[in-house]
């Protein structure tokens, strides 16, 4: 490896051979939310299915993000599945579907026992960093890891990785950002936290339920916040009860961070994390009921709210929610309303999140909308699917994710083990295999 001397600023970088592993039907990158359904659903459908994540962890944003609380989550299938398996063990609070809170901890648990009990070869500490097509058809990914640089050949793909990572190295066309700026929702760092006596903090904490004391828990919680002498970057900062003495805190915002650009989330994440301890150190300062607070763990990530949205077969619009959009070829019907955090701390001052004057009506996402539009063989589950920045707001929490991913997995699945691209297989095929594996598995359960 040499500089080259006409090009100063730029290190070339030899060719050299890779060890090629072609023992897949499908490969899924990133283990979030939407990944974890794929891998599952396309290995439960008969695939052989490699499933590779960055981070030291499956779940995405539940897990290594903290993020603790489960929207939009009354949906069947998988998501039906975890709800129960949570409840099971413990793992969740509150009696309704559309809305819980989880322990991070048990849900790590919990899909590594369901990944390992559906076949799905996982690896994590992973993470992918280059793609090759023959003509329009992906074949092959590069990943890099502790194992070195190896490329993984299959007939079909799943990007899940939040950020489109995938489809970008692919060479999909994307979007960032509001169509008017390309301003990005901000991001936020979660953390853990205990307490002496949650009870006595009972005016603060979020139900973990839908309910009409939700913002009043919210607007208490700012106030004394302030009252500890800090003025927090997220305008309607929260607590949920985890389990016991063990607490949940949101309360930061990071502007202006965009999800490509490694530095700038560098410095978001320590500005994030040390504004999480003056604020828990300042409240712990109070006394009475704050008595012994103290962060138990920050995130290992800090959740990203918006990266790439790339474009797919169709493209979800502002204009699907407000019509209440139907679709013969729905994968799933959210019902989340439009939810854009102020990208700005001028916007932050007047409302911490706000629905952007959109009222929706619940709509219809396509399986078009989980298909690469620009590449064959790719298909594309979670935040970084085809739509715009409104329809995105909507559809990003992770009750949508999940049958996502249930549906790119079950159709990547018959498309491998079929010889066919993704973009062959009608929905009502795919659809009909998905409702066998979910009966198979409610029977087992």
């Amino acid at each position: 490896m040499k500089t080259d001397p006409k090009c100063p600023d730029t290190f070339h970088e030899p060719a050299r051979d890779l060890p090629l592993v072609r023992d897949a039907d499908v490969i899924v990158c990133g283990a979030g939310p939407a990944g974890v359904a794929a891998a599952i659903t396309a290995a439960r459908a008969g695939a052989q299915v490699r499933l590779f994540e960055w981070r030291g962890c499956l779940g995405g944003v539940w897990t290594a993000g903290l993020l603790g609380y489960l929207l939009d989550f009354d949906k069947p299938g998988f998501a039906q599945e975890l709800r129960d398996k949570l409840a099971g063990r413990g793992l969740r609070r509150g009696a309704g579907a559309y809305s819980l809170c989880y322990e991070p901890e048990g849900m790590k648990w919990l899909l590594e026992e369901l990944c390992l009990e559906a076949g799905v070869r996982f690896q994590l500490h992973t993470k992918v960093v280059a793609a090759d097509r023959v003509g329009r058809r992906l074949t092959t990914v590069v990943t890099e890891s502790k194992s070195g640089r190896q490329a993984w050949r299959a007939p079909v793909f799943i990007d899940s990785t939040g950020d489109g990572d995938l489809g970008a190295l692919a060479g999909c066309e994307w979007e960032m950002g509001a169509a008017n700026d390309g301003g990005c929702q901000p991001m936020s760092l979660n953390a853990l936290v205990v307490v002496q006596d949650a009870s006595a903090l009972g005016e603060f904490i979020h139900g973990s339920d839908p309910n009409g004391n939700d913002r009043l828990s919210k607007d208490a919680f700012c106030r004394e916040i302030e009252r500890a002498g800090f003025t927090p970057s997220y305008s309607q900062p929260t607590l949920w009860q985890v389990r016991d003495n063990l607490l949940l805190v949101m309360l930061n915002h990071e502007y202006g961070v965009s999800a490509c650009d490694a530095a700038a989330i560098t410095a978001a994440t320590v500005r994030a994390r040390a504004e999480l301890n003056r604020i828990v150190n300042g409240l712990r300062q109070l006394g009475g009921a704050w008595s012994g607070l103290q962060i138990a763990a920050t995130a290992e990530q800090i959740g990203v709210r918006e990266g790439r949205r790339l474009r797919g077969r169709y493209w979800v619009s502002q204009e699907d929610l407000v019509s209440g959009q139907r679709h013969e070829d729905a994968v799933v019907r959210p019902t989340f309303p439009v939810d854009v955090h102020a990208r700005t701390p001028q916007q932050n001052r007047t409302h911490g999140y706000s629905n952007a004057g959109v009222q929706m009506l619940p709509y219809d996402i396509p399986l078009r909308a989980l298909i690469a539009r620009d590449v064959d063989g790719l298909l594309l589950a979670g935040r970084c699917i085809s739509g715009d920045f409104i329809a995105h707001a909507s559809y990003r929490v992770t009750g949508n994710a999940v049958p996502m991913g249930e549906a790119a997995g079950v159709v990547a699945a018959h498309a491998a083990l079929t010889e066919r691209l993704p973009h062959e297989i009608a929905w009502s095929e795919a659809r009909a295999l998905l409702e066998r594996v979910q009966l198979k598995v409610g029977r087992a359960r």
